[in-house]
């Protein structure tokens, strides 16, 4: 007497928590790194005095002066903050050699304005520090102006021939930083450095680290708690009251050598309609984009849930699984396979009658030391074939997103082996409005071996790739009383295919 296998139910991932999880774990990602890296910053980065400061560099004119607009230290960035000692500037400045006694100065830009118009000055726009280089705006003038020193509007001023030093407490409003010869002569040489003191700076790292930390652990919370067994029991053909396993393959009865299993059934496809594809897969590029990155963003947690109690958390397989699924229908839609004409749905969820499927087998237990090495030292063979096949260097986003949602054409240009060969189908569709099945067999190949890699980088199975090229639509090993998609009528072995019906002739 037969008795169907079982497991214990699970909470669904609607997608409203599927969304929530992907936003608390980016974001809080996000914050923790920002806050983690000021308070790495504060720790590293400052002097003696508490400054953070730039590399001295030498800023010269041929002109009278050189004043800073708003006091931008680099582009983009102003020290206009707030009143109440909450940030401090410094300026040192010492004049070249040969030349004379230096002035430096800070006022309100309007007084600044004031004293030099007429006066041939260069206003510092932008500086970048690596490598160095600061944009200017010639203002052009005749007037010769009076010493700075006699002028009473600084609010910060310091004058001499060795080192000069300013130290301004930053006020809410428009400043200038004026640097001068002190006789007010044309030809200022100086080499300078900027520093500044921001009050709070560790308690706003450690409070952005701990906020972030905290989104992200709540992330992997609702991952663990929706993927968390209900207690019954059920067939695990069934997808009832699971919409993430829903049409999965029984994965116990197939291959255990072949726990990733990927397919394709070529349909009827347009002999044109491969010109435009790009612009009509558009819209899920943009979202897989995003997808892509809380996809490595969740699996960094995964990593250490396997660390520490050697499980995957199953929340977050199956989010991850449903990113690469979504992304192999892509891909077989668009430009790494251009298998079929029919639009792919907007889902992580396995679709049974699209023609192209995905699905990983959940691995109960994974080995606790294989995460510290198999997604880079024992996967660089893999990786390197990898990157002959897609033109790219790495798995993911964009590794393996450059193959799947590009045909295997890397973000450098170089053309991958997929790339090359569903381009040269193209062009026979174009032209004979044929798909050879023997090519397309051979294209489903190659990325087959890239998921199987990128499952295996992706620290989702133990089980190392083989190194084998299974070219086909069809997995073996897959029950036959479960076919992955609608029927195809079969090809003759060297037959091409007749795209203008529906199926493979």
């Amino acid at each position: 007497m037969s008795t169907t296998p079982t497991h214990p139910s699970r909470t669904p991932l609607g997608a409203g928590r599927i969304i929530l999880i992907v936003v608390m774990a980016v974001v809080g990602f996000g914050l923790a790194l920002v806050g983690g890296a000021i308070v790495v910053a504060h720790g590293t980065l400052r002097d003696a005095d508490g400054f953070f400061t730039s590399a001295t560099e030498r800023y010269a004119t041929s002109t009278r002066a050189l004043t800073s607009e708003d006091l931008s230290v680099v582009r983009g960035t102003s020290v206009e903050v707030a009143d109440g000692e909450f940030a401090t500037v410094r300026l040192r400045v010492t004049p070249s050699e040969g030349n004379p006694p230096v002035f430096v100065g800070i006022a309100r830009a309007g007084d600044v304005d004031a004293y030099l118009r007429g006066v041939s000055h260069d206003e510092i726009t932008s500086v970048d520090f690596d490598p160095f280089r600061f944009d200017v705006a010639r203002r052009s003038g005749a007037r010769t102006p009076v010493a700075p020193a006699d002028q009473a509007f600084w609010a910060a001023r310091a004058m001499g021939s060795g080192t000069q030093e300013v130290r301004w407490t930053v006020e809410s409003g428009a400043w200038s930083a004026v640097v001068m010869n002190a006789d007010g002569s044309a030809g200022v040489a100086v080499d300078a450095s900027v520093g500044a003191k921001v009050k709070y700076v560790l308690g706003i790292g450690i409070g952005l680290l701990v906020a972030g930390l905290a989104l992200f652990a709540g992330a992997i919370a609702l991952t663990v708690r929706g993927g968390r067994s209900t207690g019954g029991q059920k067939p695990i053909s069934s997808a009832q009251g699971d919409p993430m396993a829903a049409g999965r393959h029984d994965l116990s009865a197939a291959n255990e050598q072949t726990p990733v299993l990927l397919e394709g059934q070529l349909e009827g496809v347009s002999r044109w309609l491969w010109l435009v594809k790009w612009a009509l897969a558009i819209p899920h590029w943009i979202v897989l984009a995003f997808l892509w990155i809380a996809f490595w963003v969740l699996s960094i947690g995964a990593f250490f849930a396997i660390l520490f109690t050697g499980r995957y958390p199953r929340g977050i397989f199956d989010i991850n699984v449903g990113v690469m699924r979504w992304t192999w229908r892509v891909a077989f839609y668009s430009y790494s396979a251009l298998g079929t004409d029919r639009y792919p749905p907007f889902t992580l969820h396995d679709v049974p009658d699209y023609p192209a499927r995905l699905d990983v087998a959940y691995p109960e237990h994974l080995s606790r030391g294989l995460v510290l090495v198999k997604s880079w030292l024992l996967a660089i063979p893999h990786l390197i074939i990898v990157a002959i096949f897609t033109g790219g260097w790495a798995i993911g986003a964009p590794g393996l997103w450059g193959a799947a949602g590009t045909g295997g054409f890397s973000w450098e240009g170089f053309p991958g082996l997929i790339g090359v060969l569903v381009l040269i189908s193209a062009v026979m569709l174009l032209f004979t409005n044929r798909y050879p099945r023997e090519l397309f067999d051979l294209v489903i190949g190659l990325n087959r071996w890239v998921y199987r890699v990128a499952v295996y980088v992706s620290l989702m199975r133990d089980e190392y790739p083989p190194f084998r090229l299974d070219s086909g639509g069809r997995e073996t090993g897959v029950p036959a009383e479960r076919p992955p998609g609608p029927p195809v009528p079969a090809a003759a072995p060297t037959s091409p295919v007749d795209t203008t019906t529906s199926g493979a002739k």
